[in-house]
């Protein structure tokens, strides 16, 4: 353990976006230190700190040329790593509040991605979105329909020379960006982040959580950037210390997860991060071969977040790239939330993962978590480690009472990273952001301080008095063959005399429905002593999922009851239909951006007499 008196980190009370660029050097002063963008086709991009922080300024200054002023919303749909990062630096720079928005990865469902990149830009109140010349042909569009919204922009209109533009100073009170949340269990709200909680954050997950050492360490990410966890995690903190960073496209791991660890051992990276599902992913499709080919001895720290973590997962990864030189002690836990900044807890350094059994029984009936060494009747969940110094996590029951170790009740967070709250929505606000700390809505119990999360409250099923996490049925469901693994819902459905459980999953076509559905039936009752009263089968691709990948239990449910569960379409491209609806956006943002330029025309030359 390196001790604070020794680190060479210290925290900066004062922390902006610009004022972390400019003090980047003295953190890392070694020559060429920066970042690195892997392009689709392989190839290496590479920025020293000095290039990147003079290529931000430069397009913060573009913006405000094209008439963006500080304060200013401005929606970000950039799926290029390297356009991204740039221009949101920026943004960030100039005091321009940039709102990250998903690109359409999928043209299977664009209707609804239109209509809910709308409700997204109107509620932040961008003044114009930037995109890509790729994308922007099915974006114009919202201008039409979004009555703030005044231009569609192109990364490529950032480009020439600087302009000689005097920027307002940013200070850390200031709004950084609006992190809308995926909406897994609810509708999207825009968190606001500024600054001073970025700067807190960032040191706190660099200093705290991970002890970085410049001179060994390098972060490689293919997270999504307009997620905060790729975001916050992979662009703000690594220049809160000075730590290199490589940049992988997100689909290139999607199509390809092998790329992964493969990047890992090419840029000799050594902290990573990703959910659950994507080590899942990555053990399915890396063969023995292709681990007999990496080196990942030098991996500190593999981090998973982001969603419940599945022990069993997570050691399967461990197993299978440990011929590779992978050391156990990698493998972090972690918990976040976007409305805490990002990260709240990490698993101590250097230590194998800690994973507790505690009595099912005791668990659902009262809601204690009893240590037990029995196999059956047992629940197992990973440990998500402790808050970072000056922070702290609570375990309330429902009147706001403290609860003891052990006891299972909502987590709430206190500390300097917890975000400002959500943008122009006071009572949702009031709801999460109290005097007691921030509200997750996450259930968990602490033990000494170690924080165990066990689920969320919104999505608990109440079976004949007792409590369930839907992931402990899930986890049995998709360790099935002939189920897809990260593609189970478990939910209950209103009975005759009480609730009934209801397991939806997304099957492998190849296999036998019927049989399936017995498998299925007979694994919950030998494993947790469960009778499910309806098990659905759906296609690959069919449940509904957030922009990051997480299961909607609660829209799968809501179909489920007013029988739409998987047949809302896949999450791909692919059919006539999707064809004919990319067309329909095509021909509607032609029409919207022919009327843009009559608009600016007649402003320039208004008519005469």
């Amino acid at each position: 353990m390196i001790c604070a008196a020794q680190h060479p980190l210290q925290y900066d009370p004062d922390w902006t976006v610009p004022r972390s660029l400019e003090q980047v050097t003295t953190l890392n002063p070694r020559e060429g230190a920066g970042v690195t963008f892997i392009m689709p086709d392989g190839t290496d991009q590479q920025l020293s700190y000095p290039k990147l922080r003079a290529e931000a300024w430069r397009r913060g200054k573009h913006l405000l040329r094209l008439g963006l002023k500080k304060g200013d919303r401005l929606g970000f749909v950039v799926p290029d790593g390297d356009e991204f990062v740039l221009t949101f630096l920026g943004a960030a720079c100039v005091g321009i509040i940039p709102v990250p928005l998903y690109p359409p990865l999928g043209m299977g469902k664009l209707d609804s991605y239109i209509e809910a990149s709308a409700r997204i830009l109107k509620e932040a109140g961008a003044r114009m979105l930037l995109t890509t010349k790729k994308v922007q042909p099915i974006l114009w569009s919202l201008v039409d329909t979004v009555e703030c919204l005044e231009d569609v922009i192109t990364c490529d209109k950032l480009h020439g020379d600087t302009p000689d533009i005097e920027a307002e100073p940013v200070t850390p009170d200031d709004i950084a960006f609006l992190q809308f949340t995926s909406g897994s269990t609810a509708a999207p709200k825009g968190v606001v982040v500024s600054h001073r909680s970025l700067g807190a954050n960032g040191f706190a997950i660099m200093r705290h959580g991970l002890e970085v050492d410049h001179k060994v360490d390098k972060c490689l990410s293919w997270l999504p950037l307009y997620h905060d966890m790729g975001l916050i995690g992979f662009v703000i903190a690594p220049l809160t210390a000075g730590l290199e960073a490589v940049f992988m496209p997100t689909m290139t791991f999607i199509k390809r997860p092998a790329t992964w660890m493969q990047a890992m051992s090419r840029h000799n990276a050594t902290i990573t991060f990703a959910p659950n599902f994507a080590y899942g992913l990555a053990v399915k499709r890396t063969s023995a071969e292709k681990v007999a080919e990496l080196d990942l001895t030098g991996v500190r720290v593999l981090g998973a977040g982001a969603e419940p973590n599945n022990p069993e997962t997570l050691n399967a990864f461990l197993d299978h790239f440990a011929p590779a030189g992978l050391p156990r002690t990698a493998m972090m836990p972690v918990y976040g939330m976007a409305e805490a900044t990002l990260a709240m807890t990490f698993a101590p350094l250097r230590d194998q993962m800690h994973v507790e059994r505690v009595d099912a029984e005791t668990y659902q009936g009262v809601g204690e978590a009893i240590p037990t060494n029995m196999d059956g009747g047992a629940l197992d969940f990973v440990s998500c480690g402790w808050p970072f110094a000056d922070h702290q996590v609570v375990v309330l029951d429902e009147a706001g009472n403290e609860l003891p170790d052990r006891n299972v009740g909502e987590l709430v967070f206190r500390g300097p990273s917890v975000a400002e709250g959500y943008w122009r929505n006071p009572q949702v606000t009031a709801e999460a952001y109290r005097n007691d700390g921030l509200h997750t809505g996450d259930l968990g119990y602490v033990v000494d301080g170690e924080v165990f999360v066990t689920g969320r409250k919104k999505d608990l099923i109440i079976l004949n008095g007792r409590n369930y996490d839907p992931q402990s049925i899930e986890w049995v469901v998709e360790s099935i063959d002939g189920i897809r693994k990260g593609n189970v819902i478990a939910f209950s459905r209103p009975g005759s005399r009480t609730e009934e459980l209801v397991v939806v999953a997304e099957a492998k076509r190849e296999y036998d429905r019927n049989k399936l559905i017995d498998v299925v039936k007979k694994a919950v009752r030998d494993e947790l002593f469960l009778s499910p009263a309806d098990v659905q089968l759906a296609g690959p691709g069919t449940l509904p999922k957030t922009t990051s990948g997480k299961l909607q239990r609660g829209k799968a449910r809501e179909q489920y009851l007013g029988g739409t569960l998987g047949g809302q379409g896949v999450r791909t491209l692919g059919s006539r239909g999707q064809t004919l609806t990319l067309a329909k956006h095509i021909t509607k943002s032609t029409v919207s951006r022919v009327r843009h330029r009559i608009r600016a025309a007649t402003r320039r030359n208004p008519p005469q007499g």
